[in-house]
């Protein structure tokens, strides 16, 4: 009996062993808890299960919203890219080149880095603008393949966010709060609509980059939902998850019973206490056996044409890049994943020796210029973009002033940042929000993370004030307590 055998037949095996029970049912239909109640919520019926996977009875009645995507791909550029120096072109910004700051613009800010080893004199970029397609979008020299498809992309121009220390307004911008221990958006999106892949987890997440993103895993942990919605590092090299490969001397017979064994012991104990972290842990040694197959086929990338390599600017498909991701991040979409959160680090600006504005981020704009439009017309080309959400920003931006230590260096900015989105029902080639004439705060109304997140939810069929989990007798969701909008300028 080959290995695909012997997951058809565990896969059976499974189903008759798990009936009987509420839980074993909700997880035998291929979704979890959270994803059962929103499949209630999306077909009209009583949302108190989806409101509250605990059914309280007090959760009022929803309305199905109409779904545009299925999937996202979220190109998280860890450590703040600079607006100024990429996206938001400030020809008054260059004019006025070192000269100081009007305080009216400073009076009641905070920033990371302004102790008086810091200036507020404005900093001009070097590069230069110019507008491409016929939105006539604003973009750098930095990045010559992303001007070449700002026609397919949306620009969100004056973001904000509320932390501006970079761990922090990480996990602000992955989980709708500063706080550890919540859901990261993966996770909610995974707990809500489930997953259409059987052999690889629905949320997944792929680094590149000198170091991984400061924050570390809480980025895409799953708080207080069971932990079968965190989502799942693939590594570049080597094994894609540790441990996975059977050790030598065991045989495919032998590893078949230990797992039977272990799954038994433990159905009997959730059959007992009916703790969701043993389902959990059922579905992620099965999971871990379907994916010593599924795993290095998807690393295997050794049939994509050398057209494709090309678009992504993939010279070596074995070399671990961020390139390399984003073609992973299209074949994990072709397999039904939920979810793909790729993390490119070292956007951090402030000027020193290795991170500065004149040749560090040249060099890190290459690392993903290219990547990032391959990824856009691959998907396209497949007819996959329709209804797949890429995402593209880090969690704050640059300021317009520059920094003592060096002429070349920005601060932390969270009042207005850009990111970019395509597909999934945003309105292609539109540049939406204006900042003023130094780049430094919205004219008009932000766009916080919170709309953010409201907005994606919404593309993808869910209401961000329904969509909550209680925990410690409270109702938790995304967006949280205070305001958010679903920014409908900017999405069909």
């Amino acid at each position: 009996m080959n290995h695909q055998q012997q997951l058809q037949q565990r896969l059976f095996q499974q189903q008759q062993l798990q009936q009987g029970t509420r839980r074993h049912f909700f997880r035998d239909c291929g979704v979890g808890v959270g994803a059962m109640a929103l499949g209630d919520l999306l077909n009209g019926q009583n949302s108190a299960q989806a409101a509250h996977p605990l059914n309280d009875p007090r959760a009022p009645k929803s309305t199905p919203l109409p779904a545009k995507a299925k999937r996202v791909i979220y190109l998280f550029m860890a450590g703040g890219p600079s607006q100024l120096d990429m996206f938001d072109h400030k020809p008054m910004l260059t004019e006025l080149n070192g000269k100081p700051m009007p305080q009216s613009y400073l009076e009641g800010k905070r920033f990371a880095f302004m102790g008086s080893s810091h200036r507020t004199n404005l900093l001009g970029t070097r590069r230069k603008f110019a507008q491409y397609g016929d939105s006539g979008a604003w973009v750098s020299d930095l990045l010559p393949h992303t001007s070449g498809i700002v026609d397919k992309l949306t620009f969100l121009h004056t973001c904000k966010t509320d932390l501006f220390n970079h761990a922090p307004a990480k996990i602000f911008m992955n989980t709708g709060t500063g706080q550890f221990g919540r859901p990261s958006l993966g996770s909610w999106l995974t707990y809500g609509l489930g997953s259409e892949c059987d052999n690889l987890p629905g949320f997944v997440v792929l680094q590149s980059g000198p170091r991984g993103p400061r924050g570390g895993a809480v980025l895409w942990g799953s708080g207080m939902l069971p932990t079968t919605y965190q989502g799942v590092p693939l590594r570049n090299q080597g094994e894609p998850i540790l441990n996975l490969t059977t050790p030598a001397g065991v045989s495919d017979s032998q590893q078949v019973e230990v797992l039977d064994a272990i799954k038994q012991l433990n159905a009997q104990r959730l059959q007992h206490t009916g703790d969701e972290e043993i389902s959990t842990r059922i579905n992620a040694y099965e999971m871990a056996y379907q994916m010593q197959s599924s795993a290095p086929e998807l690393m295997d990338t050794s049939g994509e044409t050398p057209e494709t390599l090309a678009m992504y600017g993939i010279k070596d498909p074995n070399e671990s890049s961020f390139a390399r991701n984003c073609l992973l991040a299209r074949r994990l979409v072709e397999r039904g994943v939920r979810f793909i959160q790729l993390y490119h680090t070292n956007w951090d600006h402030h000027g020193g020796n290795t991170e500065n504005l004149e040749t560090h981020l040249p060099q890190i704009c290459g690392d993903i210029d290219n990547p990032c439009a391959g990824l856009i017309r691959d998907l396209e080309q497949r007819g996959l973009l329709e209804d797949t959400i890429v995402v593209w920003g880090g969690e704050f931006g640059r300021t317009p002033m520059g920094e003592v230590r060096e002429s070349t260096g920005r601060n932390h900015h969270i009042d207005a940042f850009t990111m970019w989105f395509a597909g999934g029902g945003f309105k292609p080639g539109i540049s939406y929000g204006e900042t003023d004439e130094f780049g430094f705060g919205p004219v008009g109304d932000s766009v916080h993370v919170r709309d953010i997140h409201a907005t994606l939810l919404h593309q993808l069929g869910l209401d961000h004030e329904r969509l909550t989990v209680r925990s410690q007798g409270l109702d938790f969701r995304l967006t949280g307590v205070l305001p958010a909008r679903v920014v409908h300028e900017v999405v069909s």
